[in-house]
């Protein structure tokens, strides 16, 4: 690919590559020591370990680079809209995107739910059925909307070895409420949140800096996190819920590369050209299984890959990072709640698929933007009077499906301000219709 300045790189020089070796590798390394053997004295027990490591460590530096993210670029994404003159305007239509490819994508789940039956074409046991640790529900969801404090910190107590441990952790629903308050209060506050604004500018390049440097150890990262799920998880477990898994993976690919390119051509762009853009971010996205860990690079070819404005792209996407989940709160709940319903034999009315529609449209802010879809699940299961314990029938293979998962919310991130940039008449068409760009360090927004 080019790079932005128009210079060529070479093939080992491109991360695309870099990260595409890398899968090769962890998919190589994992299944050595799958067959060597990963339990404690087995030949593959310190390779095994080794790769967990090294991808716990990857997901880890992103997580610990997820609160002050989220803050400075959300204020700093309101603070932008000062500069478009139909910033109302541009607001609720990508708001009304959302929940509109969600309606799209929920309804392909719920579809194919019915269709591939693969509740009831699988060969999971029942005694594999345990409910999940971690759960959502509707009246949790809305007091998570409200702050216990303004760091968004909430703690947890659990039984460790018979001693109680206290661990504490970022509740990330909140750090986007208190974000939003800010920024509304700064922009209300007029010129004496001017130099409170500037600092958030540069905390936010900052934070996005320090990002870059540890987006570029993905290869690594890559090799851990592939590696160590082949070998933990192999494929036994796959094959037990193959129905289920390609039941996930066809609503995947027929939102990523059906409905997707539609809406794009019916929009008079070029499907190809999107895809040639966003891949870099949709590839990190599958590595790293965070939507919030792709941002910068999401942020970064949209605008200078797509030509979307920065004032515009710098709102829609760190939004669409925490809230705009076709993958997770579309395409797999809706699956993995008929799933669930089938195989404990409940049947479903009319309206509980009305619900599974009203749960995956509204309550896509539950996931967050992180590592996984469970907290999405259990509110839907509870929402449907499902049994939460059907959770635990799929997580064996839950890292497997959230790669693809969070890819494709991670398109559907950067689709969204393409569609209404180009609807408003704001889109760079010269800059979307040139060749895909592959954002470097050097690429990145400033603020």
């Amino acid at each position: 690919m080019a790079r932005v300045d128009g210079k060529r790189r070479g093939l080992l020089g491109s991360f695309g590559f870099q990260v595409l070796a890398a899968m090769v590798i962890g998919l190589a390394l994992g299944m050595l020591a799958r067959n060597l053997g990963t339990e404690p004295g087995q030949q593959g027990h310190g390779l095994s370990e080794a790769l967990k490591l090294m991808g716990s460590t990857f997901v880890q530096l992103l997580k610990v680079l997820v609160p002050p993210l989220v803050f400075t670029a959300i204020v700093a994404s309101i603070a932008n809209l000062r500069e478009l003159q139909n910033a109302a305007a541009l607001v609720w239509r990508t708001l009304m995107w959302f929940a509109i490819t969600a309606l799209i994508a929920v309804s392909i789940g719920i579809a194919l739910g019915l269709i591939l039956q693969p509740g009831v074409n699988t060969g999971v046991a029942a005694a594999a059925a345990e409910a999940s640790s971690t759960q959502g529900s509707w009246m949790d969801f809305l007091k998570g909307l409200v702050p216990s404090n303004m760091l968004g910190l909430t703690a947890s107590t659990k039984l460790t070895d018979g001693s109680p441990t206290t661990s504490l952790s970022f509740n990330v629903l909140q750090i986007v409420v208190i974000s939003l308050v800010t920024g509304i209060a700064a922009l209300r506050s007029g010129a004496a949140a001017e130099p409170f604004l500037a600092f958030n500018a540069s905390a936010l390049a900052i934070v996005r800096k320090i990002l870059w440097w540890v987006i570029r150890l993905t290869p690594i990262g890559t090799i851990g996190l592939l590696g160590n799920a082949v070998a933990h998880y192999g494929w036994d477990a796959l094959a037990q819920l193959g129905a289920f898994a390609a039941a996930v993976y066809i609503g995947l690919g027929l939102v990523l590369f059906v409905v997707y390119p539609t809406l794009l051509a019916l929009n008079g762009l070029n499907p190809v050209k999107f895809y040639l853009a966003a891949w870099p971010a949709i590839q990190l996205g599958f590595v790293s299984r965070s939507s919030i860990g792709t941002l910068p690079v999401t942020q970064t070819v949209t605008e200078t890959g797509l030509g979307v404005p920065r004032a515009y792209a710098a709102f829609a996407v760190p939004l669409g990072a925490t809230t705009k989940m076709d993958g997770c709160a579309a395409i797999y709940p809706a699956i993995a709640a008929i799933f669930v319903a089938q195989f404990y034999g409940v049947p479903l009315a009319f309206t509980d698929y009305l619900l599974i529609v009203f749960v995956s449209v509204i309550g896509s802010a539950a996931t967050a933007g992180l590592t996984g879809a469970i907290v999405m699940l259990t509110l839907t299961l509870s929402t449907l009077g499902l049994p939460l314990e059907g959770v635990g029938l799929l997580l064996a293979i839950d890292p497997i499906l959230d790669m693809g998962r969070t890819a494709t919310n991670v398109a559907g991130q950067a689709l969204i301000p393409t569609l209404v940039a180009r609807r408003q008449g704001i889109l760079d068409q010269a800059i979307y219709d040139s060749a895909g760009v592959e954002p470097t360090i050097e690429d990145q927004p400033a603020a």
